[in-house]
């Protein structure tokens, strides 16, 4: 009896013990290797799902340690900058294109003896970056029989008859828009892309070249027709392809969101009309989607190994195909392209017939020099907000914020700041920045709150003087920033859309309203009314991101 009860008792001790061993296991996680990857946003659906698909399937080194992949969206030109400065540290950055690459190396270089980006990053997925048109334009272009290309855009631009010389007197004028070029990939393409044309050329741009008289002329033309710029391409794509013709009438965009567009209109999900993509007769350039795992200190060996483990994922035949869906065409080549790469999506295959060369540094950042001096100037009004309510760290963060806003715009913007609370009282009148840049730096360092909140009376006031003395040849625009509601106006909200109604005939061309609300305290709601109908849009803020959101709202111009 004692020995079965001493032989239960070990049974029983193993067994706890072995319990115990299995619940410790499943207490202890396995170690990881982390990848983040930075990359833009123009394949988000394509990348978000595999990047989960991939974590799942736990992927491992050969010590066993588990891959986990981190994916963050943002610009590709932002991102390069934060990696550059260090803010940013991802294991692999993958841009839209390989455009801006020299001009990261040249940056990193400054600071650094080797290339932040290495000989020559696989292609994850491609897509030509294209001239977006919607369908009826393009044909009366003479599409798709007549090759159409920057010159068309130009021409365009600078038509006092605008479509009505094509026979489509209902059209108005040309509506056009690209990114801004200091934050985009796409903005970068276009500008590179009409300075060749301008020139005459498809490679061996030099910068000799970017100082006759024909790039600027031919650049200031294509600009001329734009409507605002901006951070974003799917932002462009939204605003097309939400508004219709009215509010663009061609944007520079890849060909896969054109597709995915098309897509949804042949599904039934939306109602605009066809658009196709012009693939430029003078040339363009591959989105083509670069996989940069970063020669920086910050990244391991263990995670270049982790990296090309995931590269080679995504490189895969099946996510290859997948990638089809999305309305990329595969890295792949042995891939054929299928549905929906096809005319009745917008795209055509057997474009782009002619792929520009990718200038040198020095170029680009001389082009990039040549479109400040080119591109379309903006009559801004800030409307602010300095009613008692703004005290403290508010009206300090708001007056800092306001001063960077104003050294961002360039000596040919206008600028009219306007303060609000009890009164309304314009700081300075709208006149061109060039002569009364610090005049204006001094005068808003000297601002301080007081009163109630005029909001609306402040509103309309604005959009009365821009109509009455902005130019309707420059981007048009009024920043509203406000943290609180309106408390003594003598016109109400009805007042102010109906007097933005009155313009709207306008389209892309009407005064886009950009309103801030500046702490809990203000009207959400009432300001996304003010802005959204304008073709702006509505930010939320405190102290700590109001310059942040300024710094995007100039992106605009």
């Amino acid at each position: 009896m004692k020995k079965i009860i001493r032989y239960c008792s070990i049974f029983m001790i193993t067994s706890l013990l072995f319990s115990s061993c299995g619940l410790v296991s499943s207490i202890i996680k396995p170690e990881t290797v982390k990848v983040e990857i930075i990359y833009g946003s123009e394949k988000k659906e394509w990348l978000e799902p595999l990047v989960s698909t991939f974590n799942e399937e736990k992927h491992t080194l050969e010590d066993g340690k588990i891959i986990e992949v981190q994916a963050v969206a943002m610009g590709s030109i932002e991102s390069v900058r934060g990696i550059i400065d260090g803010t940013l540290q991802p294991t692999v950055w993958s841009p839209a294109s390989s455009v801006y690459l020299p001009v990261a190396n040249a940056e990193w270089k400054k600071t650094h003896t080797d290339d932040l980006v290495s000989a020559n990053p696989n292609d994850l997925v491609l897509s030509p970056v294209v001239i977006a048109m919607w369908r009826p334009m393009a044909q009366a272009l003479g599409w798709p029989d007549k090759s159409i290309g920057w010159s068309d855009i130009a021409a365009l631009a600078t038509s006092n008859e605008g479509w009505q010389a094509y026979g489509h007197p209902e059209w108005g004028r040309f509506q056009f828009g690209h990114t801004h070029p200091e934050y985009s990939n796409s903005g970068i393409v276009s500008i590179i892309a009409e300075a060749y044309a301008g020139a005459g050329k498809t490679h061996n741009l030099t910068e000799a070249d970017l100082q006759t008289v024909e790039i600027r002329h031919f650049m200031e033309d294509v600009e001329k027709s734009i409507i605002h710029y901006g951070t974003s391409t799917g932002f462009f794509a939204e605003r097309m392809f939400e508004r219709g013709p009215s509010y663009l009438s061609a944007a520079v965009l890849y060909e896969n969101l054109i597709v995915a567009q098309e897509t949804k209109r042949l599904n039934g999900t939306s109602s605009q009309i066809p658009v196709v993509a012009i693939y430029p007769r003078e040339g363009t350039f591959w989105s083509n989607h670069p996989y940069v795992v970063l020669n920086a200190t910050w990244v391991t060996e263990e995670q270049k190994t982790a990296a090309g483990i995931f590269e080679n994922f995504l490189l895969a035949t099946p996510q290859q195909i997948k990638a089809l869906e999305y309305g990329f065409r595969p890295a792949d080549p042995s891939i054929p392209l299928t549905a929906p790469l096809d005319t009745a999506h917008g795209a055509d295959t057997e474009q782009p017939k002619t792929i520009l060369e990718i200038p040198s540094a020095a170029v680009i950042q001389k082009i990039q020099a040549l479109w400040y001096e080119t591109k379309k100037p903006v009559d801004v009004i800030v409307v602010m907000d300095i009613s008692g309510s703004m005290s403290g760290d508010r009206i300090t963060s708001a007056r800092s914020s306001l001063m960077q806003f104003v050294e961002k715009l360039s000596d040919r913007d206008r600028l009219q700041i306007t303060l609000f609370s009890s009164d309304i009282i314009t700081l300075t009148p709208l006149s061109e920045l060039k002569n009364k840049r610090q005049n204006v730096l001094d005068s808003v360092a000297g601002i301080y709150e007081q009163g109630d909140t005029r909001l609306y009376d402040a509103t309309l006031a604005a959009y009365q003087d821009l109509l009455e003395n902005g130019d309707p040849d420059h981007i048009r625009s009024i920043v509203i920033l406000t943290d609180g509601k309106d408390t003594m106006s003598e016109n109400g909200l009805n007042e102010v859309m109906n007097f933005i109604g009155q313009s709207s005939g306008e389209g892309g061309r009407a005064i886009k309203i950009f309103t801030i609300a500046f702490g809990e305290n203000a009207d959400e709601d009432i300001l996304i009314q003010i802005a959204e109908p304008t073709g702006g849009k509505q930010y939320n803020s405190t102290p700590e991101s109001i310059q942040s959101i300024y710094n995007e709202i100039a992106t605009f111009f």
